[in-house]
Parts: structure tokens; sequence; C-alpha cells
């Protein structure tokens, strides 16, 4: 729907090499489009290069570390974004997985441990000097975890310190702001996450802002009746039954929040155990919005 990339889910290198079927399934990537991008974290040097040859084995065409991550289960095992209190430990960590990748390789980072301690530049020249081909910013401590706004003027300084592309993430969640945050920062790229939650037209829209200065109509019910049944068949696919059931409870909230009735319904299909109920029951509520929703004007027809 736009976007020029999807990273991986985040699999630690760890259970990579030692672990669980659900780590193995992760680094699966049968189908996906390609660049095929496969985000690692871990703290070792040597186990995390191990963990980028496997994945390059496995169809990894780039491959992303985070040192973004403001989980406490990573933090505490000093992945993540604990990496940025030792820089002599992301230089080891980046110059091992570059020359073991054989692939570019790419870096996401916040701005630093705390706001006492913000130190992304110094991480993007580390970054840079290892080999690394580009860098995300998010532009929060991990102490911000979520919260207040992203430091754009952070992301600005990044961007003017090195001659490696670099991409803004954080609080975009629609055209304009992709726009000022372009213009504030310089960035190459954006990086969008929460916002593309049960909205993955979000990308479209944001393309063809940029390129028109005018917005898309948001999609018809219709469409998005489309959209969740082939992402719900995906889930039970790809996870199996019991699995796909569970997972996609959160993405059939994503996707109605806003609808007509949707918390009474949301509440219902939350209780659904079975893939073909679940999946029956979402076609059916969305059928309803869809009978009930008037038609939008065509695109060609809206004032700039």
């Amino acid at each position: 729907m736009g976007a020029g990339m999807a990273v991986s889910e985040m699999v630690t290198s760890n259970s990579l090499l030692y672990g669980s079927a659900k780590t193995i399934r992760r680094a699966n990537h049968d189908g996906e489009p390609p660049p095929v991008s496969v985000q690692i974290a871990g703290a070792d040097p040597r186990l995390m290069a191990a963990a980028a040859r496997y994945n390059v084995e496995e169809g990894a065409q780039i491959i992303d570390i985070n040192m973004g991550c403001p989980a406490k289960k990573v933090c505490n095992v000093m992945a993540g974004s604990a990496l940025l209190r030792d820089e002599a430990l992301v230089a080891r960590i980046l110059t091992a997985v570059v020359q073991a990748a054989g692939v570019p390789v790419t870096l996401k980072i916040r701005t630093g441990w705390d706001k006492g301690h913000r130190n992304a530049l110094q991480v993007a020249r580390i970054a840079e000097d290892a080999g690394v081909q580009a860098l995300a910013v998010h532009g929060r401590t991990r102490a911000c975890m979520f919260g207040g706004e992203a430091e754009y003027d952070t992301i600005a300084a990044v961007k003017a310190a090195v001659r490696i592309p670099v991409i803004a993430n954080g609080d975009i969640d629609g055209p304009e702001k992709a726009r000022a945050v372009l213009d504030a920062t310089g960035a190459d790229g954006i990086m969008i996450g929460r916002a593309a939650l049960g909205r993955p037209w979000i990308f479209r829209e944001i393309l063809h802002f940029l390129a028109t200065g005018r917005h898309l109509p948001p999609p018809e019910v219709g469409e998005i009746r489309r959209i969740l049944l082939a992402h719900l068949d995906e889930l039970y696919r790809f996870y199996g039954e019991n699995v796909g059931v569970r997972i996609a409870r959160k993405h059939v909230g994503w996707y109605t929040k806003g609808l007509a009735d949707s918390a009474a319904f949301r509440h219902r299909v939350f209780q659904i155990p079975t893939a073909s109920e679940q999946r029956s029951t979402v076609d059916a509520f969305l059928a309803r919005c869809e009978a009930s929703s008037p038609p939008r004007p065509h695109p060609a027809n809206l004032a700039a």
C-alpha cells in the first residue's frame, strides 16, 4: 500500500540461535516482497554476527540492528536501547555484524538513554565508521518510552552530522505530519510504526500528499473489509488457528476502531475461539457497515 520497505519483527540473537519455534517462525520470510530486511537484537558481538549470517542464509537481503527498543525485557539483558549506554560495545557489535553479514546493515536507535544522556550524534558517527549504510532514529530517549513529543531537532542534528541516509521516526501519524517532519529534519525518509496499526493505507495517503499536496479520501468500508479478511487469512495460515485467532483480535480492534457499533462488536468478537467463526463474524459486521455507509465522492471530484 505504498511502503518502501517493511522490516521483520525483532528477533534476539540468543533466541534465534538456540531458541523456540516462535522465534524460528519469526525468521521465516517465505513470500515476503523484497527487499527482505530482518531486525536482530542482542548484546554479544559474536552472537549478533552469527545471527546475521543465519538470517542471510535464510534469505535476508538487509540486516537491521535494533538499538532502539525500550522494553524492559530487552533492556534488562543489555540489548535494544540499553546499548546506548556503552558506546564501545555498540562499535564492537556494529563492526562484527557488518563484517559477517555480507549484505547491507542498517541500524535503529533512540536519541539516548535519558534526557541527561543524549548521544545519538556519537552513535551515528560510530555507525557510519563501522560501515552501517542507513540509520533510523526514533526521536525519544529510552526513558521517554513513547511519551512526550519526538525530538525532531535531534534527528536534524544527526542528519547534518553523517553522510549515510537518515530515517526519521516518532509520532508520524498522517500526511501533514510526514511533510512537517521531513522539512524539520531534512531526513531522507520516514518510518511509521504505531500509526499503521489497522491503517496500512497510511503509506499511500502520505505518498499522495507528498506528491500532490492533496489528500486521498479515506478507504471505503468495502475496501477495509477486503483488506482485513485477507489479513486474517494470512494470520491463520502463518500462525495456525489457535495462535492466529489470538493475534488477529488486536488487528480486528485496530481496523474497526471508529466504525458504528464497533465497541460492542469488538467485545463479542474477542470471545470467539475459532478461525471460521471469527472470520465470518468480522465479515458480517463489515458487510453491515458497508451496506449502511454512503458512497464517498471520487478523488477526482475532491477539491485540492
